[in-house]
This record gives C-alpha cells, sequence and structure tokens, in this order.
C-alpha cells in the first residue's frame, strides 16, 4: 500500500471517530454544542502546539506554526455549523447531506482548475455514491430546514479546509497554525458552556478524545494525504467516512449491523478502490 494510501486510511478512521463522539456527547446530553466545539478545538490547539513546540523550526527556518487565518476560519465554520446540525438531524440524514456537500464543493473545484475524471473515476464514484445514496434513502424523512442549512455549510466549509490544505506545505505546522488560529472563538464558547450549563466529565472526555486525537493528530494525517490526492480522489474517499463511522456505531453503541449496510458498504468501498486506483495505475 502506498503511503497516501495508508495516509489517508487512518484520516477517514479519524473522521469517523469525530462523527462517533460527537453523537455521544450532543445526541446524549453530555455537553452542549457550545462547549463541545469550544473544547474540541481548544484541546486540539493546546496538543498541536506542544508538538509544533518540540520539533522547533521546519527545515526553511520558519516559524513553529504555519496554516493561514482562511483556513482557520473554514476549520471553525466547519466545527461549529456541524455540531449545530447534528442536534436538529438524524445521523443518516446529516452525513447524506454533509457528504453531498463535500463532493459537490471539492469535485466542481476541481473541474473548475481543469481537472478531468478519467472513466474509471467517473465509474467507481458512480457506483460509491449509489450505494451511499441507496443505504441511506430508507432512513430520511423531511429533514429540518435550519439543520439543513447548517449541515451544508460544514460540508462547504470542509471541502474548503481540505482543498486549501493541498498545498499547505509541512502538515504538522499548518494543521497546528489552524487549530490555535480558532482559539479567540473556541475559547469563548467552551467558557459559555462553562458558565451556563457545566460540563460533565463525560462529556469533558468525549470533547477531549475529538479535539486531541481524531481532529488534531487526524488532520496532521489528512493533510500529508492530501498532497497524494487530486480534488477528485479527496472528495471519494471521503464517502467511507459515513460507512465506516456506522461499522464503528454497531462496534461501540451496539446498533445492529443490517444485511442492507453490508452490501452498501461493499460497493461503496470497492467503488472507491476503483476510482482511487485509476490514479495509482
Amino acid at each position: 500500500m502506498s503511503p497516501t494510501l495508508w495516509l489517508t486510511a487512518v484520516a477517514m478512521v479519524a473522521f469517523a471517530g469525530n462523527s462517533l463522539l460527537a453523537r455521544l456527547a450532543l445526541v446524549d446530553g453530555a455537553m452542549d454544542v457550545a462547549g463541545f466545539t469550544g473544547f474540541r478545538l481548544a484541546s486540539g490547539a493546546a496538543v498541536l502546539a506542544l508538538i509544533a513546540l518540540r520539533s522547533g523550526k521546519s527545515s526553511d527556518g520558519e516559524s513553529t506554526i504555519g496554516g493561514s487565518w482562511a483556513s482557520a476560519l473554514a476549520l471553525f465554520v466547519y466545527a461549529i455549523a456541524f455540531s449545530l446540525a447534528y442536534v436538529r438531524l438524524g445521523a443518516a440524514v446529516g452525513a447524506l447531506i454533509l457528504f453531498t456537500s463535500v463532493q459537490a464543493a471539492m469535485i466542481g473545484w476541481g473541474l473548475y482548475r481543469g481537472e478531468r475524471p478519467t472513466g474509471r473515476e467517473i465509474a467507481g464514484l458512480s457506483v460509491a455514491f449509489t450505494a451511499f445514496v441507496l443505504w441511506l434513502v430508507p432512513a430520511v424523512t423531511r429533514p429540518d430546514p435550519l439543520g439543513t442549512l447548517l449541515m451544508i455549510s460544514a460540508g462547504v466549509a470542509w471541502a474548503v479546509y481540505s482543498l486549501r490544505g493541498r498545498a499547505a506545505g509541512d502538515p504538522m505546522r499548518a494543521t497546528a497554525g489552524n487549530f490555535i488560529r480558532t482559539l479567540p472563538l473556541a475559547v469563548p464558547l467552551a467558557l459559555v458552556s462553562l458558565w451556563r450549563d457545566g460540563v460533565t466529565a463525560e462529556g469533558l472526555i468525549l470533547a477531549l478524545a475529538s479535539g486531541c486525537v481524531a481532529s488534531a493528530l487526524g488532520y496532521i494525517v489528512w493533510y500529508r494525504a492530501l498532497a497524494g490526492l487530486s480534488a477528485l480522489a479527496a472528495a471519494i474517499v471521503q464517502l467511507s467516512v459515513p460507512v465506516i463511522a456506522a461499522l464503528g456505531a454497531v462496534l461501540f453503541l451496539s446498533e445492529t449491523l443490517s444485511l442492507g449496510f453490508i452490501v452498501a458498504a461493499t460497493f461503496v468501498l470497492g467503488g472507491i478502490g476503483f476510482a482511487l486506483s485509476a490514479r495509482q495505475g
């Protein structure tokens, strides 16, 4: 397996982990939206700052952090919009809206920039996305309009963050800088949550796990993987996240593994692998 493929696989598992942690914290009421988002970003920034300080300056003599305010804003918009939407939408509906938005934004940008999909990429994307939609459609009801708008915003913001990450330079420095730049917004959210509702031990653990591990370390890996992916490939592979998250829910949340899920997961992952092999071959 090439470095890009295994880095991508690790990143997708981290993203799925974020979905599971958010579900546990927000749906079960262990923490409110402001607290989960604030502690997630602040704890991620703290871990990344420590890593950056231990790493010292980069080989070109630049400071220990990189990133940009634009990427940090995209990161914050994604985090807060995702959390807000998650309390208004079901998991299946929310995942469908989020990843449809990510696909549309990233593929649209790739086409605008002149990237043309190969026949294998088109075929793989079609198989993966069709299976993905058919898996989710039976659970879809009329989505909450505000929740839908928030999740679309989260998807577009994540697409922007991912696309900017393809040219971010050192992944660790870029991710650290982006998280640290969210602190002026993240810290007040955490403080408001503490003052208004208090923070449960369970909620704090879930938010810290999301921030320190699934987000901070996961995003470093994702930025490394993005250097070897086209915009189309980066969009396609993220279709695997809801499948991985559903499998995690079966393993860790005692949800039922249906035959429909097994069939859909096979076609989603198979389609992704077929599409990505077009760039590897």
